[in-house]
């Protein structure tokens, strides 16, 4: 009999398992590790994923309880309201001052009430009145030499006034970027004297032509009487007021009792320099003072006539 040759079984295997067998046990332990990484990195997305959800949701409900808020504060407000407005209308019905509580209708309030108000009425315009008064005085311009610009300055030019033999023209540095041109009656004082000394000037004057010449400023001097003839001003004796030695062009006179800025332009229909030139004198020393008050250049001393006492300034 011939011999009957069973054929090999041949097991059945699966791919993946066959390949990890061949693989080096290092490389499958990888492999392994990596697979269940995935495997967390899935359920953590799907975690994530629902908790999304459950914050959209929560987003949701949030916004519909502020609505349900900013209703319930709307509804407060308007109840609030309406309390205050009642309230408010009890009051004036009930208030001593009115017509509900004192009168009945169609009569006429307490003559007294009347005129308590005709009174208050009276007091409350009369303080209205003081008050514009008080205002109007407050307003009223200071009249005294703190009005007056007056500086130093120093003379660099003098010529002849070509139309007036009685006149200088002098140019004067006053601190600013150009000299000033100012006309004065100091003819009988030698040309020679006056080219760069110091003299004390009124700026704010309003410009003026003289005899044909703009002027700009003015020179103050001291003024006294002839001895021989009182009573002709063109023979009067004239000095200059001199600063002091160290003063400079442009250097401020001022008065310690009459602090306060100049003015821009003296008015001419105010007439402050008509009113003001009175109380310039010198003193007993030759200080030149406004009411007792010395024409002072902070910081360096005063100014003064050099022999004149107890003379007129102008």
């Amino acid at each position: 009999m011939a011999e009957k040759h069973n054929p090999p079984h041949h097991r059945h295997s699966i791919p993946g398992l066959s390949a990890l067998g061949k693989l080096d046990p290092k490389e499958s332990e990888m492999i392994m590790e990596y697979f269940t990484t995935q495997v967390l990195l899935l359920k953590d997305k799907e975690l994530l994923q629902k908790t999304v959800r459950e914050e959209k949701k929560l987003l949701v409900e949030n916004a519909k309880l502020k609505k349900d808020i900013s209703d319930l504060k709307i509804l407060l407000t308007e109840k609030q309201q309406k309390k205050k407005a009642k309230a408010a209308t009890a009051s004036k019905l009930t208030a001593p001052g009115s017509t509900a509580s004192l009168s009945a209708p169609g009569t006429n309030p307490k003559p007294g009430r009347e005129r308590d108000g005709r009174r208050r009425r009276g007091e409350r315009k009369g303080r209205r009145e003081r008050t514009k008064s008080e205002s109007a005085l407050e307003e009223e311009p200071r009249m005294d030499v703190s009005r007056l610009d007056l500086r130093i300055g120093r003379i660099v030019g003098v010529r002849y006034h070509p139309l007036a033999g009685a006149l200088y023209v002098q140019e004067v540095d006053l601190g600013e970027p150009a000299p000033r041109t100012v006309v004065s009656a100091l003819r009988h004082i030698p040309k020679e004297q006056l080219q760069g000394r110091l003299a004390v000037l009124l700026c704010n004057v309003r410009p003026c032509r003289v005899k044909g010449v703009v002027s700009t400023a003015m020179v103050l001097c001291g003024s006294a009487p002839n001895a021989h003839d009182n009573d002709n001003d063109d023979d009067a004796q004239v000095e200059f007021l001199e600063p002091p030695t160290n003063a400079v062009p442009g250097d401020r006179v001022t008065f310690y009792d009459y602090p306060g800025e100049p003015d821009r332009e003296l008015s001419p229909r105010e007439k402050v320099w008509e009113q003001i030139l009175p109380d310039l004198q010198t003193d007993s020393r030759g200080v030149a003072t406004y009411r007792g008050v010395g024409f002072e250049v902070r910081g360096k001393g005063l100014c003064r006539a050099p022999t004149l006492t107890n003379s007129i300034i102008k």
